[in-house]
């Protein structure tokens, strides 16, 4: 990765005005694949104040495109959602997993997609407000196929649509997943051609 240019380093630069201080954090619900905290905290004017965080492990996604410019998506229900979503392949970290190879693992299981190399595109905070999930995205190159092997509690349908469909579709509304938006918009911006 390059360095971070200096207007925006200077920006996330610690700013006691706007510094939360952790005073205390338990663990109020343990789930299977992210847990919730309470957390005291003390804001710059000295008032102590509540904070809920979602501590999540992190995941990866690729970006993988054909050269027919056709984005390869993954059609699933989301339940929080109500509906379909199409996302690029995605997964969360296993436990050490780095998430280069989390991104390979499941463009493996979910796509039957290998890449020769594997590009780090971006990370994403999906809702920073209150969860601390990184998800980092990848652009797949150099593709070819395997034998897809999706976990046993995932029902997923692969599709390739055109990636300038699917921009179009972001920019309607409808393709609201962020690491996939961030995967079209990488394209658009020319980060995923060779």
């Amino acid at each position: 990765m390059s360095e971070v240019p200096a207007s925006v380093a200077c920006a996330l630069e610690p700013d006691p005005r706007l510094v939360e201080r952790a005073l205390s954090e338990r663990v109020v619900w343990e789930g299977s694949f992210f847990d919730v905290s309470h957390v005291d905290v003390v804001l710059p004017d000295g008032e102590r104040k509540p904070r809920e965080i979602v501590r999540h492990t992190g995941g990866a996604g690729v970006v993988a495109i054909d050269e027919e410019e056709r984005i390869c998506l993954v059609r699933q229900w989301r339940v929080p959602q109500g509906r379909v979503t199409v996302e690029i392949p995605a997964g969360k970290l296993d436990e050490g997993e780095t998430p280069r190879a989390c991104a390979a693992r499941e463009l493996a299981e979910e796509a039957g997609l290998v890449a020769e190399d594997l590009v780090f595109l971006a990370a994403t905070s999906g809702i920073p407000g209150f969860s601390d999930e990184l998800t980092r995205v990848f652009w797949a190159r150099g593709l070819s196929r395997v034998p897809s092997s999706p976990d046993a509690d995932e029902f997923v349908d692969v599709v390739w649509l055109p990636v300038a469909d699917v921009l179009e579709a972001v920019r309607q509304g409808a393709v609201t997943d962020v690491k996939t938006v961030v995967a079209v918009l990488a394209w658009e911006a020319g980060l995923c051609r060779a």
